[in-house]
């Protein structure tokens, strides 16, 4: 009998890299069990108190995307706010040089939800519910990563333990079992005990925000 395995994934809706790697597991939760439980972080919350400002955001704009985030999954659940994060960076057909979000009242639009919500972005009402959820985020690993954190639970014990890790950075989503074959290893490495971090030199290390034409 297959286990269905939940995944974890916090993510700031904003970042680039971070959409490509809630592609793959997307993606590889065709070819494995896998039900995804969407959780918010925040690039914002993690660079406050900052000397420098390594997002280039001095007026705020990243709370405004999370905000409404924290607005679906509050007033919606888990299945729209995967709905309102897969709208917020569908490709609309554009000439293909948008490397950022849609509009949010489009996006909540097209994943059927009340284009009102987009009022979150310039309200403090979900803040608490932000930072919380990025504070879950952060404890699993610790203050040095961002977005993403993935976690699961790990198979070698019932102790309530979980294999996490951020990322993995990736400038193009694999397909199929590809997707599948990178979610094994990645489990394989991540739960190695003393494992740290690993990194790579990809060849175009752009992110190809709008080669994604697959599932929501």
């Amino acid at each position: 009998m297959t286990t269905t395995v939940t995944v974890d994934f916090w993510f700031d809706p904003a970042c680039p890299y971070t959409w490509l790697t809630s592609r793959w597991v997307v993606e590889a939760a065709t070819v494995r069990p896998l039900d995804v439980r969407w959780r918010v972080m925040s690039l914002a919350v993690l660079n406050e108190g900052r000397d420098d400002d390594p997002e280039g955001d001095p007026e705020g704009y990243l709370w405004m995307p999370v905000r409404i985030c924290a607005a679906v999954l509050r007033q919606y659940g888990q299945e729209a706010l995967g709905a309102f994060y897969a709208a917020l960076w569908a490709d609309r057909g554009d000439d293909g040089a948008q490397q950022w979000i849609n509009d949010p009242e489009v996006a909540l639009a097209d994943a059927g939800l009340l284009p009102e919500l987009a009022g979150a972005a310039f309200s403090g009402d979900y803040d608490d519910a932000v930072r919380a959820s990025h504070a879950e985020g952060i404890a699993v690993l610790g203050p040095h990563v961002g977005t993403p954190v993935v976690a699961v639970p790990d198979p070698r014990g019932d102790d309530g333990a979980r294999i996490a890790f951020f990322g993995p950075v990736m400038s193009r989503v694999p397909r199929g079992e590809e997707a599948g074959r990178l979610w094994d290893a990645t489990l394989v490495v991540a739960g190695a005990p003393g494992f740290h971090e690993l990194k790579g030199a990809p060849a175009d290390p752009s992110p190809d925000v709008r080669g994604w034409t697959g599932r929501p």
